[in-house]
């Protein structure tokens, strides 16, 4: 059967025509439909970073104002106690005019002073005023007269004990040697010879201050040697 159509009314040949404008079509509105929802989204976005930026600045503002600001520092009154010169003094000093002239009687009180109340110590033998004297020699006569009556006591002479005494002693108001005392030891037998020698001693010239006998203080040396 052949067909009855004329070539202008056959649509096989334009068929890829029809195709590719469908093919355009659905692009296009496929195109546009994504344009659309891009923009929306878009829009929407920026309406959002807008209101967010806003909210940002509003939330920024509030805490600055409702900041509270630091109390101011305190001051101290300083207290000045003021005293005005006019007050009364209690405690002033009066000094009383006295009339005293060339012709004024000025009274001297004399105190007596007892020699009895004194502490009656011994004045050491250089600061005497007037020293005691040794009477065979003086002061030179003491050594000749101790070596002339010591005794080297036979024990220690046997022992071969020697030394140098010093025996100490108070010539009293009287001249009479008191309170004998060995100063540095040697030996019990050497130290018991030299006090011996110097409670021997005869009686001194008493030594004196301002006119009066007084107590001295004096010591000497006694020498223990074997030849």
């Amino acid at each position: 059967m052949e067909t009855k159509k004329t070539p202008k009314a056959n649509l096989e040949k334009k068929k890829s025509i029809f195709l590719q404008i469908g093919l355009i079509i659905v692009l296009s509105i496929t195109y546009m439909a994504f344009e659309w929802t891009t923009g929306e989204n878009l829009e929407n976005t920026l309406v959002q970073l807008i209101s967010n930026q806003i909210d940002e600045e509003d939330m920024a503002n509030t805490f600055q104002d409702n900041k509270p600001l630091p109390p101011p520092p305190a001051v101290v009154p300083e207290i000045l106690d003021i005293v005005e010169d006019d007050v009364d003094i209690e405690d002033e000093l009066i000094i009383e005019d006295t009339d005293i002239d060339e012709d004024t009687d000025i009274k001297i009180v004399e105190v007596d002073i007892d020699d009895d109340d004194e502490e009656d110590l011994p004045v050491d033998f250089y600061l005497s005023e007037d020293k005691p004297e040794f009477p065979f020699g003086g002061l030179d006569g003491i050594e000749p007269w101790i070596v002339k009556n010591t005794t080297y006591p036979k024990i220690a002479k046997e022992m071969g004990i020697t030394g140098k005494v010093y025996v100490g002693f108070i010539i009293g108001k009287d001249g009479i040697v008191t309170d004998v005392k060995v100063l540095r030891k040697v030996d019990p037998y050497l130290d018991k010879e030299a006090v011996r020698v110097i409670r021997s001693m005869p009686k001194w010239k008493p030594g004196k201050q301002r006119g009066k006998a007084v107590k001295v203080s004096f010591q000497v040396p006694i020498k223990f040697k074997l030849y």
